[in-house]
C-alpha cells in the first residue's frame, strides 16, 4: 500500500507542474476503521469504512490553495490541480507561505523503530462484538450499577504518505485497538454517569474488557448521592484523566498561530517562569508505540524532541515553516495538515515532570477543597485567560474523600493557576499526553 501512495503523490505533483503551479506537496492517506458499540448484552451498531483519500496543495508565488478527493482516477487528479492552481490564483497573498528548503528536509528516518503498526492480523467484528459485550457485563456487575449507556470495541488503519515538489517524499502507517464502556448508577433524577476507555496501538497492550468495563462501573458507582459542594476559595485537585486539559491551555498559548495573531494570554511571556520551577513540558514525537509518535512532521522537517518548557521557564513557540517565517524563526517542525488543509502548528507527545507524592497524598494535604474527575463545557478567554469550567468530582474533608459532587463551576487565572500547580506521580506513559493529576491552590469554586 504505501508503494501505491507514494505512486499517487507522485502523479499528483505531476499534475500540478502540468498545470501551472510554481510549487506544490501532496498528501495520500488509505484509512480502514471497524467499530461495534453493543447495548443491553445485543449489537447495537456495526461500522466499517474504507478509502484512499488525497490532498493537494499549490503554491503561486505566495498564493495557495488546497483541494482534496476521494476518487484517484487521474482524470480526477487533472481536474483537482487546474481547480487548485485557479484557486490559488485568486487567494490573498501570503508572503510567508511555502516549501521547506532541501536543507530542511528530514531522511534516513527508521518507521520501524517507532512501532507504530501491530503486526497482529486485523480483529474480526465478531471478536469486537465479544470484547464490548463482556465490557458491558463486568460493568453492570459492579454493586449500584443501575444500567449501563453501553460498550463499544474498535480497530483502525491508517497509512500515510506525503511528497513535494522540493524532493521531499515519506510515509508510515498507524494503527490503533480501543474498548471503552459507560455506566449509570441510581434512577431517576439522581443517575449518575461515568465512563472507562483505554487505546492502544498493538492488541497485545491492550488491558483486558472486564478490566476497562468494570473501572466504568465503580467509576459510576461512586459517583451515586451526588451533590452540590460549598461555595468558597479552595484547592482543587485535577485528575490524571482529565488534567491534560489544563495543560492543554498552556499548549494552545503557546501555538504559532495564537502567537503571529497576537491573540494569546502568553503572548509576551517567551524566557519567563510559566510553570513552578522545577518543572518541564517535554515533547518527543519519537517515542515507541505512543500514538502521537512521527519521524517528520507535514512539512517533512525531521521531528526531534524539545522541551516547551525547561524547569519553568517557556523556552519557545510551537512552529511550523509559515508561522516561524512570520515571526522570523525556525520552524520545530510541528506541522500538522490534513488533505484539505494547509498546515498549521500541531503538538505531538507531551510529558510533564511527575511529581514525588501519589494522588492520594496530594488528596490528604490539601485538606479541604475538590477532586475533579469530570469537565462540562468552558468558557476560556484566550487573551487574558481568565477561566471558567463546569465539573464534577468529589468533595474532600480533613484530607478524605467525604461525598460525591456535581453541578458545580471552577474559575481562576490559567496564568496564576499554572504557577500554582502541583504534581503527583501518576502519569499514565501509554498515552501520548503524560500528565499526571494536578492539585491547584486556591481557586474559586460556585456550588451551593
Amino acid at each position: 500500500m504505501s508503494d501505491r501512495l507514494e505512486s499517487l503523490t507522485a502523479a499528483l505533483l505531476d499534475a500540478a507542474t502540468r498545470a501551472g503551479a510554481e510549487a506544490a506537496d501532496a498528501m495520500a492517506v488509505d484509512g480502514t476503521a471497524l467499530s461495534i458499540d453493543v447495548r443491553e448484552g445485543k449489537l447495537e451498531q456495526a461500522e466499517r469504512s474504507e478509502g484512499i483519500e488525497i490532498g493537494l496543495r499549490v503554491l503561486i508565488g505566495g498564493r495557495q490553495a488546497c483541494v482534496s478527493a476521494s476518487d484517484i482516477s487521474p482524470r480526477t487528479m487533472a481536474e483537482m490541480a487546474e481547480r487548485a492552481v485557479a484557486m490559488a490564483r485568486e487567494a490573498p497573498n501570503d508572503p510567508n507561505a511555502g516549501l521547506a528548503g532541501p536543507a530542511q528536509l528530514a531522511h534516513g528516518w527508521d518507521i520501524a523503530a517507532l512501532e507504530l503498526t501491530d503486526p497482529s492480523a486485523e480483529p474480526n467484528a465478531a471478536d469486537l462484538e465479544q470484547d464490548a459485550l463482556r465490557a458491558e457485563a463486568a460493568a453492570l456487575a459492579v454493586p449500584g450499577v443501575s444500567k449501563a449507556q453501553g460498550a463499544s470495541a474498535a480497530y483502525s488503519r491508517r497509512a500515510i504518505h506525503i511528497a513535494a515538489s522540493n524532493g521531499f517524499s515519506g510515509g508510515y502507517a498507524r494503527s490503533s485497538r480501543q474498548i471503552s464502556a459507560v455506566a449509570i448508577s441510581g434512577e431517576g433524577l439522581g443517575m449518575e454517569r461515568d465512563w472507562a476507555a483505554e487505546s492502544r496501538i498493538w492488541q497485545a497492550d491492550l488491558p483486558g474488557a472486564e478490566e476497562i468495563g468494570t473501572l466504568a462501573g465503580q467509576r459510576a458507582a461512586e459517583r451515586s448521592g451526588s451533590r452540590k459542594p460549598p461555595t468558597g476559595a479552595f484547592p482543587v485537585l485535577y485528575d490524571a484523566r482529565i488534567a491534560n486539559s489544563l495543560i492543554g491551555h498552556l499548549l494552545a498559548a503557546v501555538n504559532g498561530s495564537s502567537i503571529a495573531r497576537g491573540s494569546s494570554w502568553l503572548r509576551d511571556a517567551l524566557g519567563t517562569q510559566v510553570l513552578p520551577a522545577g518543572l518541564t513540558l517535554r515533547e518527543d514525537p519519537l517515542r515507541v508505540r505512543i500514538g502521537g509518535s512521527r519521524p517528520f512532521d507535514a512539512e517533512g522537517l525531521p521531528t526531534q524532541a524539545r522541551d516547551i518548557v525547561a524547569s519553568g521557564l517557556l523556552t519557545g513557540w510551537t512552529l511550523d515553516l509559515a508561522t516561524a517565517r512570520k515571526l522570523g524563526m525556525e520552524s520545530t517542525a510541528n506541522a500538522s495538515r490534513g488533505t484539505s488543509s494547509p498546515p498549521s502548528p500541531g503538538h505531538s507527545n507531551i510529558a510533564l515532570t511527575q511529581g514525588s507524592a501519589s494522588r492520594e497524598d496530594l488528596i490528604r494535604d490539601m485538606g479541604t477543597g475538590l477532586v475533579v474527575t469530570q469537565l462540562i463545557g468552558a468558557s476560556i478567554n484566550p487573551t487574558t485567560g481568565d477561566y471558567s469550567r463546569g465539573a464534577s468530582g468529589f468533595w474532600v474533608e480533613g484530607g478524605q474523600i467525604a461525598y460525591p459532587v456535581n453541578e458545580c463551576t471552577i474559575a481562576g487565572n490559567l496564568r496564576d493557576m499554572l504557577m500554582r500547580i502541583t504534581p503527583a506521580n501518576d502519569g499514565r506513559a501509554h498515552l501520548s499526553h503524560v500528565i499526571p493529576s494536578l492539585l491547584v491552590e486556591g481557586l474559586t469554586l460556585a456550588g451551593e
